[in-house]
């Protein structure tokens, strides 16, 4: 069965792929870590979708999720936990740490124990622009982001026939902003960040789900990191 994992799938870009791949046909579960809104995106996917409360700094939770779901053809992985942002020189070793627990490493740990589970399809992590852009006070997340995308191809040898990519999301209108800021805060931010890039808008949660779409619908593409980020890397 096609069947599809999308860990961080109940907002955002996570959920925008859950809904991608349903309305291709395809079974998902998303897993997420609130029972709210894994509530909500369940409300906002087909009927079908699935849906596993799993916390994913905890080895254990993510194993028996994926033993309790049985054999899967793609995992998608899209979680993120604190970064360290900010000028260098003020950061210290626990707040690198803390950036690359929060991505990198939960990313393996899901991996990992998914791959017992996996059959001959796809695995796609959600990265960031920031591995690809020389950004100012992203060191720290830029560095997470850029081991996963160091991992891509290796891994893409190790695992076949497992098809293994990353898709590297830009400035992406996510809910996360509507939390971050006030609507007029947002505004000039959305602004600017549009003014920065060739294509002169930011982008969408749809913008990036459809380049998973892609990773996980084409068997002949394997090793990939997918821009998306509207030009950002150019400038």
């Amino acid at each position: 069965m096609d069947k599809a994992w999308i860990f961080g799938g109940t907002s955002g870009i996570g959920l925008a792929v859950a809904q991608r791949l349903a309305r291709a046909g395809r079974p998902v579960i998303v897993a997420g870590h609130t029972r709210a809104r894994l509530d909500a995106a369940l409300a906002a996917l087909p009927p079908g979708a699935r849906g596993e409360l799993v916390d994913a700094a905890d080895a254990a939770s993510i194993a028996a999720a994926f033993a309790r779901h049985g054999r899967f053809a793609h995992l998608v992985v899209s979680v993120g936990g604190a970064s360290a942002i900010g000028p260098y020189r003020e950061l210290d070793e626990s707040a690198l740490r803390r950036t690359l627990e929060g991505k990198f490493f939960a990313y393996q740990r899901i991996t990992r124990a998914a791959l017992p589970h996996i059959d001959a399809g796809s695995i796609t992590w959600i990265s960031g622009a920031a591995a690809r852009a020389a950004i100012p006070g992203m060191s720290a997340l830029a560095a997470s982001n850029g081991a996963l995308h160091a991992m891509v191809g290796p891994l893409a040898r190790e695992l076949a026939p497992v098809r293994v990519n990353a898709v590297s999301p830009g400035f992406i209108d996510t809910p996360y902003w509507e939390r971050a800021l006030d609507a007029d805060a947002r505004r000039k931010t959305y602004d600017a960040m549009a003014a920065l890039v060739p294509v002169q808008r930011v982008g969408t949660p749809d913008d990036v789900a459809a380049a998973v779409e892609l990773c996980v619908a084409n068997g002949f593409v394997t090793g990939t990191v997918i821009d998306v980020d509207g030009g950002r890397r150019l400038v």
